[in-house]
């Protein structure tokens, strides 16, 4: 069995690592000139983040064959509560010490809200037994209308320039940005792999039943996905807040999109129960190569959707069928040996 999820394992790297370098090439022979760039490099270094914890955000729920759809309305709502404690530091021209006192209270209220909307998802999908896609959909629209009320609408403006600084400056050449994303990913594969907590949400999420009988508390691990979910929206949140300088309660919504697609091609198991943290790290960069690509070569906003969409849909295409013409080879397999056996 170890054998089948090493060689299963290594399978999915060396597929995500060819399509890697495929779009990698394509875009630099598209524009040599352009993409190749330090500066274009350094674009992707601040533009990465957001689509890489929006899709750990997904990805942690996936785990446990469930969805989370409103990680982008989560961390619209962090950012907007984040932005209402943060910019009274600016109205009163706080500086230093002060300033940072109230970046630190916009932290702990945005990721406070996160955890709240991440436990919310969790508990409603758990003891309802409602639908996840459902509830997250749900939850969506609410996120959002909240956000609505409060901004009316509008885009808020204004953290103190202490936050801006680290969103958009880089420390050893790397955007401070950057290294948050690198700190979550870590974190989080520390988890996933190395800890009781990620045992567990990939055991859920392969085998329901048998999730029963060891005793484990599937209600618990579920809400705790949800919560760390809506912790990694919040995270994101706060770059968005210090790169942007803004907040608003429609912002970046095609990211759900990208992250279910970073997240099956990243080899996460639609149907749970599996997750290849270096693939997704692969699925992070093919995807964000692909997005500075369809800038250079001056693409809209809509042809992005469009293709979006186009790939999740051949990416399921085709692991729904490799994963049917392993079973039928198995099938065949198993047929053979019962043939030999009883010759």
């Amino acid at each position: 069995m170890k054998h089948k999820l090493h060689f299963k394992a290594d399978r999915d790297f060396v597929r995500m690592l060819i399509v890697t370098i495929i779009i990698f090439a394509a875009m630099t022979a598209m524009r040599p000139n352009l993409f190749l760039k330090t500066a274009n490099f350094v674009s992707m270094g601040y533009q990465l983040p957001e689509l890489g914890l929006y899709s750990l955000a997904f990805m942690v729920v996936l785990i446990t064959g469930q969805f989370n759809l409103s990680i982008v309305a989560t961390g619209n709502l962090c950012c907007i509560t984040g932005m209402m404690v943060m910019h009274q530091a600016v109205e009163k021209n706080l500086t230093g010490g002060a300033a940072w006192g109230y970046i630190f209270l916009g932290c702990l209220a945005a990721i406070a809200v996160g955890l709240v909307c991440g436990w919310i998802n969790g508990f409603v999908v758990t003891y309802f037994n409602v639908p996840a896609m459902l509830v997250t959909m749900s939850t969506t629209a609410i996120f959002t209308g909240i956000a609505i009320i409060i901004t009316q609408g509008k885009a808020m403006a204004g953290v103190p320039d202490e936050l801006v600084y680290f969103g958009n400056h880089t420390l050893l050449g790397i955007p401070y940005a950057l290294w948050l994303l690198i700190a979550v990913f870590a974190l989080t594969a520390v988890l996933i792999n190395r800890t009781s907590f990620g045992f567990k949400l990939k055991f859920v999420g392969s085998n329901l039943k048998a999730s029963h009988y060891t005793g484990i508390n599937i209600n618990k691990i579920r809400i705790r996905a949800y919560v760390y979910s809506g912790l990694i929206s919040a995270l994101c949140a706060i770059e968005i807040l210090a790169h942007t300088n803004a907040a608003k309660a429609d912002y970046a919504e095609s990211y759900v999109g990208q992250a279910i697609l970073c997240s099956v091609l990243g080899a996460t198991s639609p149907n749970g129960g599996y997750v290849r943290m270096a693939c997704m790290a692969l699925s992070m960069l093919s995807l964000q190569f692909l997005s500075s690509g369809f800038t250079m070569l001056r693409l809209g906003g809509y042809f992005k959707e469009f293709a979006w969409g186009i790939l999740l849909i051949a990416v399921l295409s085709f692991n729904f069928i490799s994963q049917e013409l392993r079973r039928r080879k198995s099938i065949q397999a198993v047929a053979k040996a019962r043939v030999g056996q009883k010759s």
